[in-house]
């Protein structure tokens, strides 16, 4: 394939592609092309002023655009018909009933020039096999020999004028070459504007296409791992702050026990905090009537663990105890305070 001369659509050049693909080089220009639709404009001016250069015909003739050509770089029929002239080919019109009663075989032809709605392009055999060399395909198209005369009534079901080239069309590699080979085409090419969509649609996804594998594969594994990871971490946090707490609670109550200093809590208290009466009378108890207490509140403590555990309950802070965890350390902190107070009230004698 690479060897077939195809140029792809630029503009709306489609005549200036559809003679090169035919001849199988660039021969024509746009500039070339011009040159000969004004030449058909000057002739067509010349004739129309054979009526007269003040008839209503000519001047409406002047006033309209050129049908030849126009800004674009369309072109029309007969700017292909005397381009093609030069080379000493020329057109006949496949859909007339002047040729379809001649019967000829489509394949017994060299190439076709189609037409729609401005459009050009060249159907050419090259070697012994057929392409479509339309300027909007990303490449030439192969055509089967069976397909030929299916391809060509499309086109005119659709619409198109379809020409027949009538004579030697210049040598060419391409055609040398598959004299020789026959080509196989595994996939057909696709319109430009169709090819042009699929690479803005890949250029968009090839950033993130990148890490398309890291989305699909890790990204929701690895937030459901995080999350479980967090889930984790906070119950940690949680038995890690139930563990400080039982440990603080633990060690309040050995503290009023062991009659020690006042404990973190103790130190948080505001110091302006009045006592009540019955804190004053606790002040007036003597310390080994406060060991007794505290030692009568230790073996109640024990003996409810007990109980506890008889009726298969593990937890010795649960609140059918009678106590919460903030009842005890409470009572504890309170037990602390009195024995500081005590311990004052003692140094004081």
């Amino acid at each position: 394939m690479e060897v077939i001369f195809h140029e792809k659509q630029e503009g709306s050049l489609c005549a200036q592609h559809c003679l090169n693909n035919l001849l199988q080089g660039e021969y024509f220009t746009p500039v070339e092309l011009s040159s000969i639709a004004m030449q058909l404009d000057e002739q067509e001016r010349m004739r129309m002023a054979e009526g007269g250069l003040t008839s209503a015909e000519y001047r409406t003739f002047m006033e309209q655009p050129s049908g030849n050509m126009d800004d674009s770089g369309f072109f029309s029929i007969q700017v292909i018909s005397d381009a093609l002239g030069v080379w000493g080919l020329e057109l006949i019109l496949f859909n007339s009933p002047e040729y379809q009663t001649l019967g000829i075989d489509p394949i017994n032809e060299q190439a076709f020039i189609c037409n729609y709605k401005e459009h050009w392009f060249t159907v050419r055999k090259l070697g012994k096999q057929w392409f479509n060399l339309n300027s909007l395909l990303t490449g030439p198209e192969l055509i089967s020999d069976t397909y030929l005369a299916l391809f060509l009534a499309q086109l005119q079901q659709e619409g198109y004028s379809i020409f027949v080239v009538k004579g030697d069309l210049p040598d060419c590699e391409a055609d040398q070459i598959l004299q020789m080979i026959r080509v196989q085409q595994m996939q057909r090419p696709r319109l430009i504007g169709e090819d042009a969509a699929l690479r803005d649609q890949s250029s968009q996804r090839s950033v993130p296409g990148m890490e398309e594998p890291q989305v699909y594969d890790g990204s929701p594994m690895m937030d459901e791992d995080e999350e479980n990871l967090q889930k984790a971490l906070a119950l940690s946090r949680q038995q890690i702050d139930m563990e400080d707490e039982e440990a603080d609670l633990r060690r309040a109550i050995q503290l009023s026990m062991q009659g020690g200093p006042r404990s973190e809590y103790t130190e948080t208290s505001p110091p302006s905090v009045p006592q009540t009466s019955g804190t004053s009378n606790q002040e007036s108890l003597t310390q080994e009537e406060l060991r007794q207490r505290r030692q009568m509140y230790y073996e109640r403590q024990q003996q409810i663990k007990q109980e506890q555990r008889s009726e298969g309950n593990n937890s010795a802070t649960d609140t059918g105890s009678g106590m919460s965890e903030e009842d005890m350390l409470r009572a504890a902190m309170n037990m602390s305070l009195d024995t500081g107070g005590t311990k004052s009230v003692t140094q004081d004698k």
